[in-house]
């Protein structure tokens, strides 16, 4: 299931943030969002995850566009959607009740299916999927800790958990490890590589070029209020065709 944005313009307050913007996110594949701060990245981002409408352009989700839709299908591609900011925000509650939160307003076929297998297990079918996705991210065991007790890092893994928890078919990430030791990046970026495995599309907006070539199946660069090149990793960090992909990534350039 491919999200893509097709010629997108968008701005605030009269002053354009993006202009003539296409790209898309694959299911089964990472795409890394690089550029300077500023550029758009983020509002690229909340428009792929239906929170904006754009301006101009669209946005489609498995060929099917978006905005000129129903408001009951927008909602429904929205809950396919999972979105991890750079701040985790999470609920006063145990670190399981926050990863089960995204089940409890979204399902999915596979949750429904395991709503007819819990009944086997004696377990509710949101604490399965909740205590899977913890596993994913090494936070199974302290999955009855309050969150409040949690450290950053692994607030952020618990975020993106709960946006893995009810296997969306596209995973939007805002610099999820800006703020992150290594130790808790890494496990982050193992998370992101598990959903890949899963056939889950993941965008990732990042400021880190060594992130973006660990991880990223493809990379977009966003300058100028567009996308001035989209290409696999090693195309784009080795071998740009764009020389101010070459001057961004070499720190070159002054924006």
């Amino acid at each position: 299931m491919t999200l893509e944005a097709i010629d997108v313009h968008h701005g605030y307050d009269g002053e354009t943030v993006l202009e003539g913007v296409s790209l898309s996110v694959p299911s089964g594949e990472v795409l890394a969002i690089i550029g300077p701060s500023g550029v758009g990245k983020s509002t690229l981002l909340r428009l792929l995850a239906l929170f904006d409408a754009p301006d101009r352009g669209e946005i489609e989700f498995g060929s099917e566009r978006v905005w000129t839709g129903s408001q009951q299908r927008r909602l429904e591609f929205r809950r396919r959607i999972g979105m991890v900011f750079q701040e985790a925000s999470l609920f006063d509650a145990t670190v399981r009740r926050n990863a089960e939160y995204g089940l409890r307003v979204r399902q999915s076929w596979i949750g429904r299916l395991r709503r007819e297998l819990s009944a086997l297990v004696g377990m509710p079918a949101e604490t399965i999927e909740a205590m899977e996705a913890l596993e994913t991210v090494g936070l199974q065991e302290k999955a009855n800790q309050d969150a409040a007790s949690l450290s950053g890092g692994e607030a952020q893994r618990v975020a993106f958990a709960r946006a893995l928890a009810y296997e969306p078919d596209v995973l939007l990430l805002d610099e999820p490890t800006s703020d992150l030791d290594p130790r808790n990046t890494a496990v982050i970026e193992n998370a992101v590589l598990e959903a890949k495995k899963r056939g889950i599309g993941v965008a990732i907006a990042t400021h880190d070029m060594h992130q973006a070539e660990r991880i990223a199946d493809r990379v977009a660069v966003l300058l100028g209020d567009g996308v001035i090149e989209v290409g696999d990793t090693e195309t784009v960090f080795e071998s740009p065709a764009d020389e101010r992909t070459r001057k961004f990534i070499d720190g070159e350039l002054i924006y």
